[in-house]
């Protein structure tokens, strides 16, 4: 699966000196990610060891700024791993370093500052995935050795395997990803759940409609915004793979944020009901609970096989 990057696409870390950077970083590398440099211009000049899976150390060099990192080791994606005060700065300087793939980690971050980032991305030819988001994992099918793992999103707990996730929370994206681990999946994208994100779920559910080896998807959708009610109406009309869906927040209060920055309903727009009665409206089936979500997708599957 080349869910927006390759298996051999080069990565940089911004932010890897820190500590959320390394652990994740360590992680990253450990699921096959080919990370070849870090930035962090007050430590230029410098490198950082890992283990290797083999016991080995591996020596990556950390770079004053993106563009020469870029220059130096060919990096295609980037990771943020940065405090949201420093996030724009980061967001701008990947973009002008024309960095094709930049994953934003990184929770609080200003809208305003999104904004100006996913618009500037968009002029320069860039894709974002985030800001707020568990970041992108993509699996190796039968012509690949290894996959990406590009953020926070747990390895190891799934396999390969014919579906396809994208999720605005990232734990749910977990507890799918085991729900349905021994089916399997080519790749899972947590897009973030702050209002204005640089991919959306329509995007994703596009990239998957595009991808041979995904045969279904999931998408899990949360209160706040309209982007659920968006991707029904696309996939009503352009989408030839079923999709089933979860939404989270059936109970939410009107007026209270709810844990990620979007996840608010306001003058009664917003609302779980009102987007499972889009998504059911066009002939994608939601789950009362993730466990039922599994479950309908094991369904889906098996109804499709016969």
């Amino acid at each position: 699966m080349t869910l927006f990057i390759n298996p051999s696409s080069k990565v940089i870390v911004q932010g890897m000196t820190g500590h959320q950077g390394m652990t994740h970083t360590a992680r990253m590398l450990a699921a096959g990610t080919n990370i070849v440099g870090g930035v962090n211009p007050r430590k230029a000049g410098t490198s950082v060891s890992f283990t290797k899976a083999d016991g080995g150390v591996l020596d990556i060099p950390v770079y004053a700024n993106c563009q020469e990192a870029k220059d130096a080791t060919g990096a295609e994606a980037s990771v943020i791993f940065v405090p949201p005060r420093f996030a724009k700065a980061a967001m701008v300087e990947a973009i002008q370093a024309h960095i094709a793939l930049i994953v934003v980690i990184t929770e609080g971050i200003p809208v305003s500052d999104t904004a100006y980032c996913v618009a500037l991305a968009q002029r320069e030819g860039c894709r974002i995935i985030g800001p707020n988001c568990p970041g992108l994992v993509t699996l190796p099918n039968a012509d690949e050795e290894r996959g990406t793992n590009l953020g926070i999103i747990p390895d190891g707990i799934v396999t390969s395997g014919p579906l396809g996730l994208v999720s605005k929370s990232g734990t749910l994206t977990y507890q799918l990803m085991g729900e349905l681990s021994d089916i399997g999946f080519t790749a899972c994208l947590g897009v973030g759940g702050d209002p204005i994100v640089g991919t959306t779920l329509l995007e994703a559910l596009q990239a998957f409609e595009e991808d041979d080896n995904t045969k279904a998807c999931i998408l899990i959708g949360e209160i706040g915004g309209d982007a659920e009610q968006e991707a029904a109406t696309w996939a009503h009309e352009h989408m030839s793979k079923p999709i089933v869906a979860y939404i989270a927040g059936f109970t939410a209060p009107e007026g209270r944020q709810m844990g990620h920055a979007g996840a608010i309903v306001s003058g009664g727009k917003g609302t779980a009901q009102a987007k499972q009665d889009a998504l059911e409206a066009v002939g994608i089936r939601v789950g009362n609970t993730p466990g039922q979500t599994a479950d309908i997708m094991r369904e889906v599957l098996a109804g499709a096989a016969q």
